[in-house]
């Protein structure tokens, strides 16, 4: 299983994705389908289609990481995230950064941040679609190292809170 996370962009309209890939019989499949068969009120887990009837291989799975609120959030969420999230997997395939079977035997658990603000489908589609790129060769090549974390440790932050700086 590969797991990684990758945020692109800055206010209302960035995205944030929370990745996890592998083989359909291992824990990533299991997941997929019990997210699927047992969806939470608000958050509606869907397949990722290029269009009705087209879904993208490999089978993904978008997670919506926030309820879903108003027409506007949904149609982002169901629109361009979706669509950006889809193009970058096809990339990702065409490309060879995922592995020739991965189409047919992986699958995606994508969770997947809309804020509830977002305003612009054409920069969320943007973000989302770099997002899903740089998180799936993230998770192929296990970054972040440790060396990275460790300074992360020392300063850390993120784009809602920066605590007070640490200093050893």
């Amino acid at each position: 299983m590969y797991i990684a996370e990758a945020f692109v962009g800055e206010g209302p309209n960035a995205a944030h994705i929370n990745l996890f890939m592998g083989p359909k019989e291992g824990p990533v499949g299991a997941a997929l389908v019990s997210s699927v068969a047992a969806p939470r009120m608000g958050y509606i887990p869907f397949m990722v289609i290029h269009k009705p009837n087209v879904p993208v291989k490999p089978a993904t799975l978008f997670a919506a990481k926030v309820d879903l609120r108003g027409d506007t959030h949904s149609n982002m969420t169901w629109g361009p995230a979706q669509a950006g999230i889809a193009r970058g997997i096809q990339e990702c395939v065409e490309e060879g950064t995922l592995p020739p079977e991965a189409p047919e035997e992986w699958c995606i658990v994508a969770g997947v941040w809309v804020n509830w603000n977002a305003d612009d489908e054409h920069v969320v589609y943007q973000h989302n679609y770099e997002a899903i790129k740089l998180v799936i060769q993230r998770a192929l090549q296990n970054y972040p190292p440790a060396e990275i974390i460790k300074e992360a440790n020392l300063n850390p932050g993120n784009p809602f809170y920066t605590p007070p700086i640490r200093r050893n």
